[in-house]
């Protein structure tokens, strides 16, 4: 029976011994309704998982639809800042993740403490944190962003105003490129996954597949490649899309490609296929699979929503600095997708 399966860990470290069957799925189901709890599952998650959430998204999308849900118990299936963003909007609820070991190594690329070292190096200046980073650093943030809005945001600080920009490296130069700001300074950190979906193989993918749409998140260490291959006239401007992981939803629907080339972390591919199943979506690098995602297995999901285990906690003063952060965020503009 599911509801005393044995979850045991993998040779690998995961949860594992349950298969994700009718069954498994039938009593997850239950006990959470049971929990008063509701399923969220980030776009990278396996499929099953994304197959049996009551809600799939990005992790800002995700984030609102915990705080507004009437559920008390959240279980977000993503990777822990995700979570902890969570709680920082709803700070009321129980907030689990089912495996408290699915970190981000973009979140891990900058701490609270070397984020306090940089403002101390260029006082005055003007934070922006990409919403994929710890509590601890959106606290020390003065305005969140999204991929979808981070050149918004940025446009909106005063011209004369220094802007330190973090996490991602990547996303910080698309930023600079479309601003053709001078004084904005960008922390070198990078998503694992996103940063090895290099120029090269796009170029060799675009080649090979002359009439394909290319969907590429600005993450990517490709995403300056594919506006090269667009400026060059090598790929049509109209092909080449920076977009968001929500974003590409959207323009997964609306395209007229029969084909797209799709530059993120490969769990995205279950969404869009579902999205639009008529379209040919293809990785750009089909090894582009977080780890740390993946770690959210079927038999972690049945543990988590069995036994309330993991709990995710951001103390008070913390949640209310970064709340902070990520409400003028929103009041600057839509922030469109969340990563």
């Amino acid at each position: 029976m599911v509801a005393t399966a044995t979850v045991e860990r993998t040779a690998s470290g995961v949860f594992g011994g349950v298969e994700p069957d009718a069954a498994w799925r039938e009593e997850v189901l239950r006990l959470a309704k049971e929990r008063d709890a509701v399923i969220l599952a980030h776009n990278y998650q396996l499929p099953e998982i994304q197959d049996i959430a009551h809600h799939t998204g990005d992790s800002l999308a995700l984030s609102r639809i915990a705080a507004q849900s009437d559920a008390q118990t959240i279980i977000f299936c993503g990777v822990h800042f995700m979570a902890e963003t969570a709680k920082i909007l709803a700070p009321e609820k129980t907030v689990l993740i089912p495996d408290e070991r699915a970190g981000c190594s973009l979140a891990d690329s900058i701490t609270g403490a070397q984020l306090r070292e940089w403002k101390a190096e260029h006082p005055g200046a003007v934070v922006v944190s990409y919403v994929n980073t710890t509590a601890e650093v959106k606290a020390e943030t003065d305005i969140c962003c999204t991929s979808s809005n981070a050149v918004d945001v940025v446009r909106s600080i005063p011209a004369d105003r220094e802007v330190l920009f973090c996490p991602d490296q990547f996303l910080g130069a698309h930023v600079k490129r479309e601003t053709g700001r001078e004084n904005l300074h960008i922390w070198a950190g990078e998503c694992h996954v996103h940063a090895g979906i290099n120029g090269p193989e796009l170029a060799e993918r675009a080649a090979a597949n002359p009439d394909a749409d290319l969907f590429i998140h600005p993450e990517c260490g490709c995403a300056t490649s594919a506006l090269y291959l667009s400026g060059e006239g090598i790929v049509p401007a109209e092909k080449v899309k920076i977009l968001s992981t929500g974003d590409m939803i959207t323009a997964a629907r609306s395209t007229n490609a029969r084909k797209v080339l799709v530059a993120t972390e490969v769990g995205m591919l279950h969404q869009l296929r579902k999205a639009a199943p008529e379209i040919d979506f293809r990785a750009v690098n089909d090894r582009a699979s977080c780890t740390y995602m993946k770690m959210i297995t079927p038999a972690a999901l049945l543990r988590c929503v069995r036994d309330g285990l993991d709990e995710v906690h951001v103390d008070l003063e913390t949640a209310r600095r970064a709340q902070g952060a990520v409400q003028r965020m929103i009041e600057i503009g839509q922030p469109g997708g969340g990563e």
